[in-house]
């Protein structure tokens, strides 16, 4: 099946986000993707901030994005936009690092005063990335996502309900898009 990569813009190292993102790449991999987790945290800061495009581990990112069939992007949102991190990272990303990719752009708040930052601050950078199909974004209220006591994620019921479909427009458009390379 497809390559994945599931990217968290989410500079916190007990990131809400990072956890909604390795539960959807589990419901990704149970359908048979290849899931690759990239954490953009990891990443130099001087690299990133610097924009060092030769920096080996910026380089590698790239790398990463290049090779992906499609690409979940979650951050989380802070002033109803998407991570300075997260844009530090697109930044240094080719201009069309996205095209011919599905992309499904992930957000995580603390307040649903915040949902509109999928459609209005993610999505616009991704389309002019090149993508070549954004699905249906969804976001999720931080408090919907929590550790249970052995350390797994647990997902609000409700929430996850709703955001299955969501994932399953992914990977559908995700193959989709692997049809036609697939016929040629």
């Amino acid at each position: 099946m497809a390559t994945v990569l599931s990217v968290s813009g989410s500079p916190s190292a007990i990131s809400r986000t990072t956890r909604l993102l390795r539960h959807v790449d589990g419901w990704l991999a149970a359908r048979g993707h290849h899931v690759i987790p990239f954490e953009a945290r990891h990443l130099p800061a001087h690299a990133l901030l610097s924009g060092d495009f030769d920096h080996p581990e910026i380089a590698a990112a790239v790398e990463l994005f290049a090779r992906a069939d499609g690409v979940v992007i979650g951050t989380p949102v802070y002033k109803a936009a998407y991570s300075g991190l997260l844009k530090a990272l697109l930044d240094v990303l080719p201009q069309y690092a996205l095209a011919g990719k599905a992309v499904l752009p992930l957000a995580t708040g603390g307040s649903p005063a915040h949902v509109l930052a999928v459609d209005y601050a993610l999505r616009p950078v991704l389309s002019s990335m090149g993508a070549g199909h954004v699905t249906q974004g969804w976001f999720v209220l931080d408090r919907h996502v929590t550790a249970g006591e052995d350390g797994t994620t647990v997902v609000e019921r409700e929430t996850e309900a709703l955001l299955a479909p969501v994932v399953d427009g992914f990977a559908v458009a995700l193959e989709r898009l692997a049809a036609p390379a697939l016929a040629g």
